[in-house]
């Protein structure tokens, strides 16, 4: 068992001061401080539960958040694992707070069979060391493969609606409303309209040569490319009732398509944002170039607010990291040549305290947006949040330990981070998977490995 000891609590929308007693997985008990007796003779109300063996953590000054749940990571394997895997990339994770991850369907061999799906459940299980699972991706002519009873193992339907690698990008009306009026799960968009996009591109090669700098990549996937791509996903959803979420939306434009609701469970429509587009603008462009090259492109100051107030109000659901490394060599060239994406997973949580800090979120709002819907959206049970019965995924925050990120501290394989240089005030000091302490203050508990995400 292990007893945490006067941490600060923040779940579902509160903050008090509590005990939390994990017992296996679990979380066994939890005793709000304030809500019953002490006595000298009994000085914790766990007394009578606790062993000798118990390892008791004193959480005085300390933040207990629930484990963030990331709906968009890609972890590289199979096949693109000299820049990532899903081991080095999931450890980084509970570095950062993450404890469970969905992992995305472009990788090599791509996952748009119920077997490439088993294989890389297969994989995790052996190399994981947090929870996990997969999305299974569509294609212009794999439908039929998506309605098979063995893709419900998977935590969604991943379709690109914009560019892609190999086939996966589906562009054929016919099989759009097949998707949309067929498959009877959550259906997860990648919006940006190839057309626009392949328009933008021609016109700026036109005036200013193939050799065009990051500056030219908001310009060609532009704010019309995103919004056109996401209306039609709308139209489509609204059309057949489809469940629909839409993965990262970067723009203010894209927002008049969704509407405001209290939890995310009463939506048939959902959204969410990723960090680099609430923490980046264009205006960074000049000094961190293809760093931050991601797809849908960093763009506007007024694009990043919109985003954050959207946040507020409720009409973007999740926060998510879209984590997608490369080798700093792929990262180089112009801005078509340069690949698109960057390692996130390590340094959300305290980007996303940091912005806290700064008036802009309060935590109880990132603490809801991180954990609480992504596992209400996808229906993961017993986790996200902080609740007796619940399995113990859970992170210890220090508020007041200022450092710098730095090449010395990184822990993705491909061994950078857009947030290089950055001073962040909050630290992640313990991280719980499944009751066990996995993390605590940069080791590892090299040896363990998290459970699959049990979805209904």
């Amino acid at each position: 068992m292990i007893l945490i000891k006067n941490a600060l609590i923040i779940n579902e929308g509160c903050r008090y001061k509590a005990d939390v007693l994990v017992k296996g997985d679990r979380i066994e008990k939890i005793w709000v401080k304030g809500k019953g007796q002490k006595t000298k003779e009994n000085p914790s109300p766990f007394a009578f539960h606790l062993s000798p063996s118990t390892s008791i953590i004193d959480a005085e000054g300390l933040l207990l958040l629930p484990g963030l749940i990331d709906d968009q990571v890609h972890f590289r394997e199979p096949g693109l694992t000299h820049k990532g895997d899903i081991h080095s990339e999931s450890r980084a994770a509970l570095a950062g707070g993450i404890t469970s991850f969905i992992d995305m369907p472009n990788t090599l061999p791509q996952t748009v069979t119920v077997e490439a799906l088993n294989e890389k459940f297969d994989v995790a299980a052996r190399a994981s060391m947090a929870n996990y699972s997969f999305m299974i991706g569509g294609t212009n002519d794999n439908i039929d493969e998506l309605k098979r009873e063995g893709a419900k193992r998977a935590a969604a339907v991943k379709i690109f609606m914009g560019a892609s690698t190999g086939n996966m990008l589906v562009d054929n009306p016919q099989s759009l409303e097949r998707i949309f009026s067929e498959i009877d799960r959550i259906i997860v968009a990648h919006c940006e309209s190839e057309t626009v996009i392949a328009a933008n591109k021609a016109r700026y090669i036109a005036q200013h040569g193939e050799d065009l700098d990051i500056t030219f990549h908001p310009k060609i996937r532009d704010v019309e490319a995103c919004f056109e791509s996401s209306a039609e996903a709308v139209r489509l959803a609204k059309k057949h009732n489809s469940r629909l979420h839409i993965f990262h939306l970067s723009t203010e434009k894209e927002l008049s398509l969704l509407d405001c609701e209290d939890t995310t469970a009463q939506k048939r429509i959902t959204a969410e944002v990723c960090i680099h587009h609430l923490w980046f603008t264009d205006e960074d462009y000049p000094e961190k170039g293809n760093l931050i090259k991601w797809n849908p492109a960093v763009k506007s100051r007024t694009d990043r607010d919109a985003l954050r107030k959207a946040l507020i109000e409720g009409k973007i659901d999740i926060i998510a990291t879209d984590h997608a490394p490369h080798t700093l060599s792929e990262k180089e060239g112009s801005c078509l040549k340069a690949a698109s994406g960057g390692p996130m997973v390590q340094h959300a949580l305290v980007a996303l305290l940091e912005l806290c800090r700064q008036g802009v979120f309060t935590e109880e709002l990132v603490v809801k947006k991180t954990a609480h819907a992504p596992a209400e959206l996808f229906g993961i049970k017993d986790r996200g949040f902080i609740r007796e019965g619940y399995y113990a995924d859970l992170v210890l925050v220090n508020p007041n330990q200022p450092w710098t990120v730095d090449k010395e501290n990184i822990l993705y394989k491909c061994g950078w981070s857009p947030l290089e240089g950055t001073t962040f005030t909050h630290q992640v000091e313990k991280t719980f998977v499944n009751g066990r302490l996995v993390y605590d203050k940069g080791k590892f508990d090299e040896g363990f490995r998290g459970k699959e995400l049990e979805i209904y």
